[in-house]
């Protein structure tokens, strides 16, 4: 998929996407790691470990979405102003082929962006045997927020 290009509103967009991405405890429990930050894009992947599949040894549909959802969310953070922070509204993902490889990677790129409605992509892909195989797209919705709303209380 070729990316439109988008200028980032912060300077500092790379080093405070990898700061959020690294507060994800999802993220590092699953072993994922982010693996490139571009304005309105970014990457992430995870190698195949048995606690990432499903019954059949495929890496789990979970495990899928959840880095659709991750690596579209934080291309879409990636364009936001300094201060504010995004949060997912709605997402739908197809799966295309089982999840069967030795490395999971996602990609998400932003479609549209927006002060308050980020629109944006993502693609997951497994790699076996060298070769990357499409097995989910997602279609996503992120909703900007201003830093002080984005915090539960407590």
């Amino acid at each position: 998929m070729i990316a439109a290009k988008f200028e980032a509103r912060n300077p500092d967009f790379e080093a405070i996407t990898r700061e959020g991405f690294a507060r994800q405890g999802l993220m590092a429990h699953l072993g994922v790691e982010m693996v490139t930050v571009e304005p309105g894009f970014v990457e992430l992947q995870a190698n195949h470990r048995p606690e990432l599949t499903q019954q059949h040894g495929y890496f789990h549909g979970g495990v899928m979405g959840a880095m659709a959802d991750t690596a579209c969310g934080y291309a879409a953070f990636s364009l936001t102003e300094p201060g504010a922070t995004v949060l997912t509204v709605e997402y739908k993902m197809n799966m295309t082929a089982p999840g069967e490889g030795e490395r999971l990677v996602a990609r998400g790129w932003v479609k549209r962006p927006g002060r308050t409605l980020i629109v944006t992509h993502g693609d997951v892909f497994v790699i076996k045997d060298a070769i990357e195989t499409l097995c989910a797209t997602m279609l996503q919705t992120i909703m900007v927020m201003p830093e002080s709303e984005s915090r539960p209380a407590g």
